[in-house]
């Protein structure tokens, strides 16, 4: 027997890479670094489960309605934290 996997994923990932992007000319410090906008979503990243699905709908149908929005805000509170994070860092390295 074998199992068809490339089919799931990590929801959370594309949804941190949208708002990595999203938010970028925020931070024009770091928007113009592939590199640094990688960093921060790693730093969001490691702050939030993973939620994986293999469609888009599993995420929407196996959560209520304050779970998405509980899971939304979480999702933001992390990105914002990573922007600030990876920019406190960058002007430490940057003094150095």
């Amino acid at each position: 027997m074998t199992a068809e996997f490339t089919s799931v994923r990590n929801h959370t990932e594309r949804a941190v890479f949208d708002a990595v992007i999203t938010n970028a000319p925020r931070y024009p410090g770091l928007a113009g670094s592939a590199e640094l906008l990688a960093d921060v979503a790693c730093v969001a990243l490691n702050r939030l489960p993973p939620r994986y699905i293999r469609h888009e709908v599993d995420y929407v149908f196996y959560l209520s309605e304050r779970e998405r929005a509980d899971a939304e805000r979480h999702l933001h509170d992390a990105v914002d934290y990573a922007f600030g994070f990876v920019q406190a860092r960058t002007a430490m390295r940057a003094r150095a």
